[in-house]
């Protein structure tokens, strides 16, 4: 398909989204061979190529051969918005991964605190967040416990956190979905509470559901602890989720420190089959640069 076709059936798929005709027109064969991991893409990575239009977006990811995607600010757009993404995902293949289910407290405690109007707060924005699953066909949602409350003890803002979990996994396990808990570094994000995959693994054990794993993000624990594929392997049993981001930089894969071939190797032959997001910038601007984390991603996928 050239250029002018892909432009074109791209704004028709965004004005007329919502009739089975124009979504059944949308589906056509990919351009590329489909990877073998489910790299998911998220918006702005190909502005260059489709403006940062959503459902332009999709259609070339899938003329690429990625069949996944993640929205961290899904839960924020429009719900029509959602509703036509969650429709041309569907018809093209493409696995929804994790959104971000409620708003993340970077600079001070919530659920560590153990404060009830702060966890309800939380518990009513898991709820909504349940919504915006459906509309979209996601199964995983992102969950930062938020900041340390430096005036607790660490255990007894464990059992906080964990309560919260609790609380908000039984909301979830009645319709098959699950928040990822995701690690994050020290250095981009000073003072948060959770910072380690043991401590992840830790939680997920206590909170005891289907509904609580962990997101492994390879670019964050790389910084906080390495050691990656042996933390992978012992947090297995509560993994799943990865996102993706080479160190330093946070840039696409080969461009960093990181041997992502080994891991997704390592992954792979373990049997996982979910998604792996794009969490990660490019390391060049423009058309070229927006190819090359494409060619960086064919290099390290499983062969």
């Amino acid at each position: 398909m050239n250029r002018r076709s892909f432009v074109k059936s791209g704004l028709a798929a965004s004005a007329a989204l919502a009739t089975p005709a124009a979504l059944s027109a949308s589906v056509r064969p990919s351009g590329e061979v489909p990877f073998k991991l489910k790299f998911a893409t998220h918006l702005g990575m190909f502005k260059e190529h489709t403006g940062g239009d959503p459902i332009l977006h999709l259609e070339f990811i899938h003329d690429q051969g990625f069949r996944a995607f993640e929205d961290n600010d899904m839960k924020k757009r429009e719900e029509g918005v959602q509703r036509k993404m969650g429709k041309i995902m569907e018809q093209l293949g493409i696995e929804m991964g994790v959104f971000v289910a409620h708003k993340i407290y970077w600079k001070e405690p919530n659920l560590a605190s153990g404060d009830e109007a702060l966890r309800e707060e939380f518990l009513q924005q898991i709820r909504e967040s349940v919504e915006v699953a459906r509309r979209v066909n996601a199964r995983w949602m992102t969950v930062v416990p938020g900041h340390l409350d430096l005036r607790q003890d660490m255990g007894y803002q464990t059992a906080n956190v964990v309560e919260a979990l609790k609380q908000a996994s039984a909301i979830l396990e009645p319709h098959g979905l699950a928040m990822v808990l995701e690690p994050l570094n020290f250095r981009d994000h000073p003072g948060l509470f959770l910072t380690r995959a043991a401590q992840a693994y830790q939680i997920c054990r206590a909170v005891g559901s289907p509904a609580c794993k962990i997101l492994f993000d390879i670019y964050h624990q790389q910084i906080t602890e390495g050691n990656l594929i042996p933390n992978i392997e012992r947090a297995w049993a509560e993994i799943a989720y990865f996102q993706i981001g080479d160190n330093p930089g946070r840039k696409e894969p080969t461009t960093g420190e990181i041997n992502y071939a080994n891991v997704f190797r390592f992954i792979h032959e373990k049997g996982y089959d979910g998604i792996l997001g794009m969490e990660h910038g490019n390391s060049k601007p423009g058309k070229e640069g927006e190819m090359a984390v494409i060619e960086a991603y064919r290099r390290v996928d499983v062969r």
